[in-house]
């Protein structure tokens, strides 16, 4: 077998109960959920008994999501599996940056309760709409995007899935532009346009943030959002902060690490978003998740 690579839920994968068995057979990821609400109380209780409604609140999701993201990561390594390079899907970038040392865990957490007030503001200014594309090519997206004054294409997920963000009020003339050109459009029920020229004024006030706390030297290769390409330490922090107003470039990511080594991916956090994106990218390479105790031990049986 290649190289290992961790690969760090984002937001929208979210769900009640999320956590709750990993904290009971993980003593890693029990002191990561008490780290959490010794910071922002009753951080476990959301993830294990929140509603859909509060879980689905940016300024709740991602503490959350972090938190699941690194009990999951957590519970591996503590089982055996470490990874010989991590990446994160937008918010999932802040808990892979965290695990390999750019922060510590509680500043990591921190940071990403600011990240979560500060996006969560921007949204609140701003009301808009994201949709994924299926079927388009990213080409043609990106010229029809230019046809509106204010849609932008933000994640780059997988052949033949792009998400946009966009001003609400060009919503319906969008939606309807793409089924002309045979693409499905599939709104997504987030509270703002993610990744995008949206979220510029959150972009610049996580940049007092990250200077404040620094980032430190990681102790395994973090691969950006932004670049496709692993952190280096002189970019690192521009990287982070301006990851939330820039496009997600998660294919182009996987095909990297891939080209780089690495044949096995383990998705830790909630869902499996991630494994069916890289399924999709290249079937060949083999896929797991931990977002719980089953896929905990079915995940370490298949590897050690």
């Amino acid at each position: 077998m290649g190289k290992i690579a961790f690969i760090f839920s984002g937001q929208g994968a979210q769900y009640t109960g999320m956590g709750e068995s990993l904290a009971s057979v993980s003593d890693c990821a029990k002191n990561i959920f008490k780290l959490a609400d010794n910071i922002r109380p009753n951080t476990s209780e959301q993830c294990f008994n929140g509603t859909k409604e509060e879980l689905s609140l940016t300024i709740n999701t991602q503490p959350c999501v972090f938190s699941v993201d690194l009990a999951a990561a957590c519970a591996l390594e503590e089982a055996g599996i470490k990874p010989d390079a991590v990446a994160g899907f937008s918010l999932g970038e802040v808990a892979a940056l965290t695990y390999a040392g750019g922060f510590t865990y509680e500043n990591g957490f921190k940071f990403v309760c600011k990240r979560a007030e500060l996006m969560n503001q921007a949204a609140l200014e701003k009301e808009c709409f994201m949709a994924a594309v299926l079927k388009a090519q990213p080409e043609k997206l990106e010229e029809i995007c230019k046809e509106f004054d204010n849609v932008y294409p933000v994640n780059y997920n997988c052949p033949g899935q792009v998400a946009v963000a966009g001003d609400k009020a060009e919503q319906d003339k969008f939606m309807e532009r793409i089924k002309q050109e045979g693409y499905k459009g599939v709104l997504l029920a987030v509270s703002g346009g993610f990744h995008s020229p949206f979220m510029k004024k959150a972009a610049d006030n996580l940049k007092n943030t990250i200077d404040d706390m620094g980032i430190q030297e990681l102790n395994i290769p973090v691969y950006s959002n932004r670049t496709a390409q692993p952190y280096t330490n002189e970019s690192g922090a521009e990287l982070l902060y301006t990851q939330v107003c820039s496009p997600v470039l998660w294919e182009q990511t996987i095909r990297n690490m891939i080209e780089d080594g690495f044949d096995c991916f383990i998705e830790v956090g909630p869902g499996k978003t991630l494994t069916g994106f890289t399924k999709k990218i290249d079937s060949s390479v083999k896929s797991f998740h931990v977002e719980d105790e089953e896929t905990l031990k079915s995940t370490v049986s298949s590897l050690i």
